[in-house]
């Protein structure tokens, strides 16, 4: 939009400075004027009227400059508020006093910065026909819902296509909502769930943050392959007849392992896909050619009575040091620990030593004998700690301590709560998770307790030695 130049006035320092080419017009409408002014005249002053008629003109013409003066007096030409480079507003608000009244308190809320509002984060996943302009169709249907699009995955199936969204929506839109626009736009098995801060890490990075805590430890497979996948249940199955490529079957994936077990994955609210089967079976392959390993750190500790032990990993190839500190344990510790036949327990060690059902800690003495075993055991959905000390050694908090650092790993894994199964007279048990400042249930069945410590504030470090603490319990499936 363009503006006459007689409009615009610019200032500088608060003074209006007028254009040169305002002042070349107002020159020439000048001589114009007296110029019409010279011809009026002496046509009119040689008429017998002549004089009055003059003096008339030049009254009415007085009175017109005087008007003018005052009109450009009262209303000075501003330039528009959109105009580059003025900034009458601003300069008027600095000239008025703080009192301004009305005006000024009507431009307050115009000078304030908006609120942002609240909004919430969804994960949601449609299958749409495999068509130009269907997904197309779901953006705009979500954008009508005020539905901020972060992240966009698609899976290619046979027949159609899964394209999962990270979705920013206002506080006030529900999912249902979103899954009726989902509908609406041709979505169908519409699913949707909250989700967090952590969703919005892109998946190549995530995928790769997840092989990198594989190839570090194994025992970070099973929980890397529940957040690459989502919500799932996990379970290492013994030999079964499965193809070395795995299988998939719905909600159900399968992956061989290199001793001939397999990794059961299933999920039953929502299929796996086949870009999904492809990179779990990608991080199990990467376990698989790193081989065993374990991290290398250890720490010392220091026990009460002056003696020191050293806690590291264990794994499968601890399993021999691990029955002679059956051997040197006590008929009552082992039933304590196994709740059952004392002939079983070295049956068992194969089991709990390996990184796929979870972590070990071991407690060693300078010479490198084993005489403790702290065990985090991935139960499927659930988090199981166990514990055994040697008869030798009890009494000295490393059950205490072993435990503690038990439950820390638990934490950081994401797990909501750990569970003991023990013997209602195992007292020494039930002191080692009071002592870790938890809140704990108890639910006892028959001579059975178990009890479930919750993970939402983080443990607090006992070292209060009981008489016996180390005949803690934690059978491998003795829970019913």
């Amino acid at each position: 939009m363009t503006h006459d130049v007689s409009d615009v006035t610019h200032r500088k320092h608060g003074r209006p400075v007028h254009h040169w080419r305002r002042d070349l017009v107002e020159l020439a409408a000048l001589f114009t004027a007296v110029a019409v002014a010279d011809g009026v005249a002496n046509l009119i002053g040689h008429g017998p009227d002549g004089p009055a008629l003059l003096l008339v003109s030049a009254v009415v013409l007085i009175a017109t400059a005087a008007f003018h003066t005052w009109w450009a007096r009262r209303h000075g030409h501003a330039p528009p508020a959109a105009e580059a480079g003025a900034r009458p507003a601003a300069g008027l608000r600095q000239a008025r006093p703080r009192a301004a009244g009305p005006a000024e308190s009507r431009e307050a809320p115009e000078d304030r910065e908006e609120e942002p509002a609240a909004h919430t984060l969804w994960r949601m996943r449609t299958t749409v026909k495999d068509q130009p302009g269907s997904l197309a169709a779901l953006c705009m249907a979500l954008a009508a819902r005020q539905a901020d699009i972060l992240t966009l995955q698609t899976h290619p199936l046979a027949e159609g296509t899964v394209d999962e969204f990270l979705l920013r929506v206002p506080a006030g839109i529900e999912a249902a909502q979103l899954t009726e626009a989902a509908a609406l736009a041709g979505g169908t098995d519409t699913w949707i769930e909250r989700a967090d801060v952590h969703d919005l890490v892109d998946a190549p990075t995530r995928v790769l943050n997840l092989a990198a805590r594989t190839a570090l430890d194994p025992a970070e497979l099973p929980l890397a392959l529940r957040q690459l996948l989502g919500r799932c249940t996990i379970r290492s199955l013994p030999a079964h007849k499965a193809p070395a490529e795995g299988t998939l079957e719905g909600t159900v994936l399968r992956l061989r392992q290199p001793d001939g077990g397999v990794i059961s994955v299933e999920r039953p609210y929502l299929p796996f896909t086949p870009a999904e089967f492809a990179r779990a079976r990608a991080l199990v392959d990467l376990d698989a050619r790193l081989g065993p390993r374990l991290p290398r750190g250890r720490e010392m500790l220091t026990l009460p009575e002056g003696s020191s032990v050293t806690v590291r990993r264990a794994d499968t190839r601890d399993v021999d040091a691990a029955r002679q500190m059956h051997q040197r344990c006590s008929a009552r510790t082992l039933s304590m620990r196994y709740h059952g036949p004392v002939r079983d327990a070295d049956r068992y060690l194969d089991h709990l030593l390996s990184p796929r059902f979870g972590r070990t800690l071991a407690a060693c003495t300078a010479s490198g004998r084993i005489v403790g075993l702290g065990h985090l055991l991935w139960d499927g959905d659930e988090t199981e700690v166990a514990l055994l000390v040697e008869d030798e050694w009890q009494g000295r908090g490393i059950g205490s301590e072993l435990l503690g650092r038990l439950v820390a790993m638990a934490a950081e894994a994401g797990c909501a709560t750990v569970y003991a199964v023990t013997q209602a007279s195992n007292t020494a048990m039930v002191a080692a998770m009071r002592g870790l400042g938890l809140p704990l249930d108890y639910q006892v069945e028959g001579g059975t307790l178990v009890i479930t410590a919750g993970l939402d504030e983080p443990p607090v470090p006992a070292w209060q030695p009981s008489e016996g603490a180390a005949e803690e319990s934690g059978g491998p499936a003795q829970r019913d």
